[in-house]
């Protein structure tokens, strides 16, 4: 496909995607809401690993080798890292909202349709412009 290190370097029409130029929007979970005086927050990302999607597959031989069919889409756990003020207003967030989910008081889950909510994530190049964008359908921390 390519000849030469030139050849592969032209290939490249833009620049490359950066790893760590995103922010996710976070609509607090309505059990949260009393706490945080907003509806929408927006947190800076310095690093995201945007979900993956596959299929799990059943092996299926009618004649000859066997085969793989899928039967069921599954999705990757999404992590993100994001930068923290001096104040700690973020670690204080998903901090209320890990306790929010189970309260160390009980240890009794709660139910998920209460404490999951929405996430969108942006990611943006170098000159500030939005090249991508997600929204994550009922998020929750499973660890901070």
């Amino acid at each position: 496909m390519f000849k030469t290190l030139n050849d592969f370097k032209r290939s490249f029409n833009t620049e490359l995607s950066r790893p760590s130029r995103f922010d996710v929007y976070l609509f607090p979970p309505t059990g949260l809401l009393s706490s945080y005086s907003t509806y929408e927050m927006v947190y800076r990302c310095e690093n995201a690993q945007l979900p993956g999607r596959t299929f799990a597959t059943a092996d299926q031989r009618t004649y000859g080798p066997i085969e793989k069919y899928p039967y069921l889409t599954t999705y990757n756990d999404l992590d993100l890292t994001f930068i923290v003020s001096g104040d700690m207003r973020e670690k204080y967030f998903f901090d209320d909202w890990f306790e929010y989910v189970n309260p160390k008081n009980t240890n009794n889950f709660g139910y998920k349709e209460d404490y999951s909510t929405d996430l969108l994530i942006n990611q943006y190049d170098m000159s500030n412009n939005m090249t991508y964008s997600v929204r994550i359908i009922k998020a929750y921390p499973m660890s901070i």
